[in-house]
């Protein structure tokens, strides 16, 4: 069971080779803060960005810099401390790889966006000064201290509660606070600005689409195993937790958009948020709720795709070779 307390140590025989799987797929995704350059993002941050989009910018740092360490704090503390799947702790070692190099990549936009040595540490301050931020990092925090002191699942309260934990990081942090914000980016690259950020957007992406698609995978394992807990009050949680995300991202939003960015609204931005939602709703196998379509034009080609549609299409510029190794890992052997 991938939540009992005895602790399993060995591949063989693979229990769920499907986490073997998205963990060897995310090795096809690896790439290095080496490959970015933020020189022309620079230069247009200087010389073509208006101050509206420069407010903009400046609270998607200030949230960047932060929010990975709060996902990397989640999985470490909670996340492999609980899951008794080898197959998916393997996955989950990767995820923190990922992790650290988003917070890299982030430190790097931070110390090439903000010269001035003290709005980088406001930045840095942000999820606990800005109170657009610290509203999302409090969202965080909440569902990370509920189950923080929980040594082992043997109460059903205490595994609805970790499933809450994973629901909360999967569809709303990485599945929506992320994602609004991915919009941002994309729509400011749709009008030819900071093609470093957006380069590294699309790695992210790309990676946060992966550790999301796991985590959904995890949760209908756990419904699989434990029917019981999928009852009517955890869908009428599910539900009022989404909603309450949507509405923290939109603070977000009314701050980020204060001043008017031409193309783009509160209101689209809630369409967007809510169409995100209906997606995340149905990888966790309940009915969509908002029904709104994408309103961003920009987005088609970034749209939540089913996540095998990355590899299928074998994308060699973010993908490190393999060849020449001359073996494979065959799921049904037991030694």
């Amino acid at each position: 069971m991938i939540l009992s307390k005895d602790l399993n140590l060995t591949l063989r025989p693979m229990q769920y080779p499907q986490f073997f799987d998205l963990y060897k797929d995310s090795l096809k995704n690896i790439w290095t803060t080496d490959e970015l350059d933020f020189s022309i993002d620079f230069e247009q941050l200087r010389d073509k960005i208006s101050p509206e989009e420069a407010h903009l910018i400046r609270r998607l740092v200030a949230f960047f810099a932060t929010a990975d360490n709060l996902v990397a704090h989640n999985l470490v503390l909670n996340f492999y401390k609980h899951f008794n799947s080898p197959e998916y702790r393997m996955f989950l070692g990767k995820q923190l790889f990922d992790e650290m190099l988003h917070v890299e990549t982030y430190l790097l936009l931070v110390d090439n966006y903000i010269p001035d040595i003290a709005e980088r540490t406001a930045a840095f301050d942000a999820y606990q000064t800005i109170p657009s931020i610290k509203t999302k990092a409090d969202f965080c925090f909440r569902y990370m201290d509920s189950i923080y002191a929980i040594d082992t699942l043997e109460t059903d309260t205490n595994r609805r509660k970790f499933l809450e934990n994973i629901i909360c990081f999967a569809a709303c942090v990485e599945g929506l606070f992320f994602f609004g914000s991915f919009a941002y980016v994309y729509f400011l690259r749709s009008k030819g600005l900071l093609p470093g950020l957006a380069t590294a957007t699309n790695w992210v992406f790309r990676d946060e689409t992966m550790h999301i698609e796991a985590s959904m995978q995890a949760i209908r394992v756990i419904r699989t195993e434990y029917p019981h807990l999928f009852d009517t009050a955890l869908t009428e949680r599910i539900y009022t937790m989404i909603e309450e995300a949507i509405n923290v991202e939109m603070l977000f939003c009314q701050d980020a958009l204060c001043f008017g960015v031409n193309g783009l609204s509160f209101d689209l931005m809630r369409e967007y948020l809510e169409y995100v939602a209906d997606q995340r709703l149905v990888q966790l196998g309940l009915p969509k709720k908002y029904l709104t379509q994408n309103p961003f034009s920009f987005m088609l080609l970034q749209d939540l795709q089913p996540l095998t549609n990355f590899f299928e299409k074998r994308v060699t510029e973010y993908q490190k070779g393999l060849a020449g190794t001359g073996s494979s890992i065959v799921f049904d052997e037991s030694f």
